[in-house]
């Protein structure tokens, strides 16, 4: 069953990195720095691209964000790398949303394009993840597309994101 909410503030956002919002070894999302995103402004089970579930979150950009400081010194922009973490977050969140038990990975992803960059001028990042198909099984995995908007301009696309919820902890 999908969590009855249907948008996240910041301070939910932080309970989920503590543990608190799935409930112990389920879904976390990244404390900061790493966490991506500011607020989830919609999520639901229906609807979407493919009319599979759906999940879309803001980040509000501001020039002292941590990795404008050293990329590049003189040229900073976020590494794309963080804008395809926070769609792998956004979907390892989604799984935990619908019940679904065992702690996030990202596995894979098929492809990845880049037509801009994010930059200190910009002010705020959307993000919307689009859900194909969600698997429950001995792992449960969901495979969506994803994409980044700077300022209303769709700057990054990834098609089919994988990330698996498993019951067995990283930790030996």
């Amino acid at each position: 069953m999908a969590g009855s909410k249907s948008s996240y503030d910041y301070e939910e956002l932080l309970a989920c990195a503590r543990g608190e919002l799935f409930g112990p070894g389920n879904a976390q999302l990244p404390y900061p720095p790493m966490l991506m995103f500011d607020r989830i402004t919609e999520i639901s089970e229906t609807g979407g691209a493919f009319d599979k579930g759906f999940i879309r979150a803001e980040f509000d950009i501001k020039p002292d964000l941590w990795f404008f400081a050293c990329h590049f010194i003189g040229n900073p922009i976020m590494p794309g790398c963080l804008g395809l973490d926070a769609m792998w977050q956004l979907t390892g969140f989604y799984l935990g949303w619908l019940g679904e038990p065992g702690k996030g990975m990202a596995l894979s992803t098929g492809e990845v394009k880049f037509k801009g960059m994010v930059t200190p001028s910009v002010k705020k990042v959307e993000y919307g993840i689009d859900f194909k198909r969600v698997m429950r099984g001995r792992l449960v995995l969901g495979i969506a597309d994803g994409w980044l908007k700077a300022d209303g301009e769709p700057i990054y696309a990834a098609t089919d994101l994988k990330v698996g919820l498993s019951k067995q902890s990283a930790v030996a």
